[in-house]
């Protein structure tokens, strides 16, 4: 059974807090509907809405209404701003940051966050991750993936190790590595599509 404490960030109440804060903090620049929130930290529109309605009335939030949609946007000028984003980029940011970095590489199919991250986002009692181990499924260029492992790096202010294995070799798992992965906590990095606005 997963822990009531978030792993990844104890200061949280939940992960789902803390996927919600890093899909604001981490693009202060967007302005959305909860539906939208609700969508992208795949969570239920009542939770997040129990969320804002938290984060609105003490300023780190401002909402703007237009006909019947509420649209919400990180308060930059909150005095909070910059340790709360600190703290969700270091712990949630993976999932927040790393697809965006991801999805413009031609030939990766999948991507999964595996290794330590992943088992503390999942539950599992350890040391704070040093680093952010990924995997991606395809056949990307190497130098691309060592770029955005780079830029991922400096992002979240850990480091970023990323593997990239054929969809044969995925599928087949047949070697210990991938065995090993598999067996382990893995988490699925929501590749936009390159097109996408």
């Amino acid at each position: 059974m997963k822990p009531n404490v978030p792993l990844l960030a104890p200061l949280l109440r939940s992960d789902t807090q803390g996927r919600l804060l890093a899909e604001l903090y981490l693009f202060p620049e967007r302005e959305r509907t909860a539906s939208q929130l609700a969508r992208d930290v795949h969570t239920s529109l009542p939770t997040v809405l129990r969320e804002l309605d938290r984060m609105v009335p003490m300023g780190f939030l401002t909402e703007r209404f237009s006909g019947r949609n509420r649209y919400i946007r990180v308060n930059r000028e909150h005095p909070l701003y910059n340790p709360v984003a600190d703290i969700v980029r270091y712990s949630y940011g993976p999932l927040a940051i790393l697809p965006g970095m991801l999805a413009p590489i031609t030939g990766i199919e999948e991507a999964y966050v595996y290794g330590s991250w992943a088992a503390r986002l999942a539950g599992e009692a350890g040391s704070d991750p040093q680093d952010v181990d990924v995997l991606v499924v395809g056949t990307p260029d190497r130098l691309e993936i060592f770029e955005a492992a780079e830029r991922g790096s400096s992002a979240l202010g850990r480091e970023v190790n990323i593997r990239a294995v054929s969809r044969s070799a995925w599928d087949a798992g047949g070697d210990a590595f991938l065995r090993t992965v598999k067996a382990r906590p893995l988490a699925r990095l929501a590749l936009p599509h390159p097109d996408a606005g």
